[in-house]
């Protein structure tokens, strides 16, 4: 069941009254209907270079400081896509032209489904290797790692076959609700966590934020 706490904190109503509870519920039970999400990965030894992490078996290299602190006491790494598909963004089009308030609602649901599918993607990576630990989940535009490596995790995955996700020449994900992650695998608990706004890509547009709020309230 979607979790209707986190949409409506996604939305910035953590404290919504009973009747915005009520319809965010019918949407999110709506849209666990009709929409599943789905996602594919890749799994590769790690590397620590000096330019960066350089993931072996897929041969992308991943630059920066928030790649070297996340993925420091890794061996390895998957590389994730993961999607509602393009039947969401055709259902969230056509409930934007006939009720735009339910609109929000169903894009709320939207990036609730798709980071369920993420957690969905952990816990299978985390059962094909027995015994390891992962890092928490990382994206491109996360700190200083570069945005243009979502192409890449495309490629490398064969997102566009298999679950139709591309990415634009404006570097927008295409359908709309599809992430790219990273996630590192260790042989120990992994206590090192990059959080906090300075390090989100979305720090100048996010809604909680503009809301006076963060992912960690």
């Amino acid at each position: 069941m979607l979790d209707i706490d986190e949409a409506l904190r996604y939305l910035g109503a953590s404290g919504a009254d009973e009747a915005l509870r009520q319809r965010m519920a019918s949407v999110a039970r709506d849209a666990e209907s009709r929409f599943a999400p789905r996602f594919t990965y890749r799994v590769s030894g790690v590397e620590h270079r000096s330019e960066g992490e350089w993931l072996s078996d897929v041969q992308l290299l991943l630059p920066g400081r928030s790649a070297r602190k996340m993925l420091a006491e890794c061996s390895h790494a998957a590389v994730l896509v993961c999607t509602l598909g393009l039947s969401f963004d055709q259902h969230l089009r056509a409930m934007q032209a006939r009720d735009m308030s339910q609109a929000v609602l169903l894009d709320t649901c939207g990036s609730v489904l798709v980071e369920a599918g993420c957690d969905a993607a952990e816990k299978e990576i985390a059962a094909r290797f027995p015994g390891v630990y992962l890092t928490d989940r990382f994206s491109p535009g996360y700190g200083d790692l570069p945005l243009d490596l979502q192409a890449a995790i495309c490629q490398l995955t064969d997102s566009q076959r298999r679950l139709g996700v591309y990415v634009t020449p404006s570097m927008l994900m295409n359908p709309q609700k599809s992430v790219t992650a990273i996630i590192g695998i260790a042989d120990r608990p992994q206590r090192a966590r990059i959080r906090g706004c300075a390090y989100c890509a979305m720090k100048d547009t996010c809604a909680l934020r503009k809301g006076g709020h963060s992912c960690d309230d």
